[in-house]
């Protein structure tokens, strides 16, 4: 066994039972970070240039997308290295960060979508006190504690996780350092951690996506007593683009950590751990910025034209 302390780093597996499909994937995964790289880095410039955008709604979005910069940086660039070569090794310590990072954020990114959705029903739901509940001291707060849930979170199960008596081959059979991955690679007793992983998963996926969907149900039938197609068109402005962040984030998030024990699901969980770490911080910022009239005029306000007659 190899000693967990010891500098001996991994062999990142990946996809490398496919080498025509990595090479299909290393200009799929180039071509989705750049265009994350572009997406959010857009939506935080117009989030902090444009006074009208200074809300909480594109608060929380801009925490957002600056958490899919720090969650794409994390694991991409070693990615399309394995990608590319033959060379699939991490170093202890790299795998050590990345998995500390990935942690973190992605606990982060759950608790903000969630925070995300009380501020969507609040803006449905009370609309007269939307300003007096909402009140930028309670964003910078909720974003806090959204920041703060993924640092602890990732404090508590790293060390757990990197402790495990790893085997020989040190073969991790994904494309990143993720839980449930060094969890197999053991050749110990992982029963603490998996309980832990199980554990975690509830709190921390469960019930952030339960209290998610108590939110959408609360707007759904205050939108159900107003019978007017004008109050439907404007929830479903207010609300669509999150509620379609929330559905890919989860599902891939789901489908990687709450999987069966199976090869089958084992193989299925790599492609939507790749979507999970690059597709949805790809998606993010193009789904909001096409559902959403306000960044688009804010786009045009930043090159010099008149937004406000943008409507398209």
């Amino acid at each position: 066994m190899v000693n967990h302390s010891s500098p001996v780093g991994f062999l990142l597996l990946g996809f490398s039972e496919h080498p025509h499909l990595e090479k299909i994937l290393f200009v799929v995964v180039l071509c989705s970070y750049l265009l994350t790289l572009l997406g959010n880095t857009l939506i935080l410039l117009l989030s902090t240039l444009d006074p009208r955008l200074h809300s909480p709604m594109y608060f929380f979005l801009s925490n957002l997308s600056f958490l899919d910069l720090c969650f794409t940086t994390t694991c991409v660039p070693q990615m399309l290295v394995n990608l590319w070569g033959p060379t699939k090794t991490i170093s202890f310590l790299g795998c050590s960060v990345q998995l500390f990072i990935f942690l973190s954020l992605g606990t982060t990114e759950c608790i903000l979508l969630t925070v995300m959705a009380f501020d969507r029903y609040v803006a449905v739901c009370q609309p007269l006190h939307y300003a007096t509940i909402i009140h930028p001291r309670l964003c910078r707060q909720l974003a806090a504690v959204a920041w703060m849930m993924g640092l602890l979170q990732s404090l508590v199960q790293t060390p757990p996780t990197l402790s495990l008596p790893f085997c020989p081959h040190r073969q991790i059979d994904d494309f990143l350092c993720e839980v449930p991955s060094l969890i197999r690679l053991s050749c110990g007793d992982t029963t603490f951690n998996e309980i832990q992983l199980a554990v975690s998963s509830v709190i921390l996926v469960v019930v952030p996506l339960s209290l998610i969907l108590v939110s959408y149900s609360a707007i759904a039938r205050a939108v159900l007593r107003i019978n007017s197609a004008e109050a439907w068109k404007k929830a479903l402005g207010t609300c669509s683009s999150h509620l379609i962040v929330v559905t890919l984030f989860y599902s891939s998030v789901i489908a990687v950590y709450l999987q069966p024990k199976n090869p089958y699901a084992q193989e299925r969980g790599k492609f939507f751990g790749l979507f999970y770490a690059v597709g949805t911080p790809t998606l993010n910022p193009l789904i909001y910025t096409l559902r959403n009239k306000e960044v688009k005029r804010a786009f045009w306000r930043l090159l010099g034209k008149n937004g406000d007659s943008k409507n398209t």
